[in-house]
């Protein structure tokens, strides 16, 4: 069961997110998971809670494509955090086309929290969890 509740937000795909096959590049939904997982964090005081002293940092993505999306076609973007462990957390993403509620693409992202001095894992500190947590 996911510890957070789920960010939505919904895009218009711009004509730059298109590639030479005429659909959205593998890419791009790379680029949107990222940003919307910093968005998602900074709208929930998660930034504030870190401190100067700490960051994420990604280990790896893994993104699993079922259907293209095409230049001006309004997606939902959904993320959510999986799980938090001691340095790590597993964050969610779906986009689904809003016309007719189809699952384009699915992916995770595996986030280390780091000290930002040395670059080496460090103990998620209880009030960044705490952020995560329904109100």
């Amino acid at each position: 069961m996911p510890i957070s509740p789920v960010y939505k937000k919904n895009l218009i795909i711009p004509q730059s997110a298109i590639d030479e096959n005429g659909h959205v590049n593998n890419v791009t939904y790379v680029q949107w998971m990222q940003d919307i997982a910093v968005e998602h964090y900074s709208s929930i005081g998660g930034v504030q809670a870190q401190g100067s002293d700490a960051t994420w940092v990604v280990r790896e993505h893994r993104v699993e494509y079922f259907l293209p999306a095409f230049f001006g076609e309004e997606i939902e973007v959904r993320t959510w955090v999986e799980n938090i462990r001691k340095v790590r957390s597993l964050r969610m993403y779906e986009f689904v086309r809003v016309s007719d509620g189809k699952t384009l693409v699915k992916g995770e992202t595996e986030w280390v929290f780091v000290d930002v001095k040395t670059g080496r894992p460090v103990i998620i500190p209880d009030a960044v969890i705490e952020v995560f947590r329904e109100p």
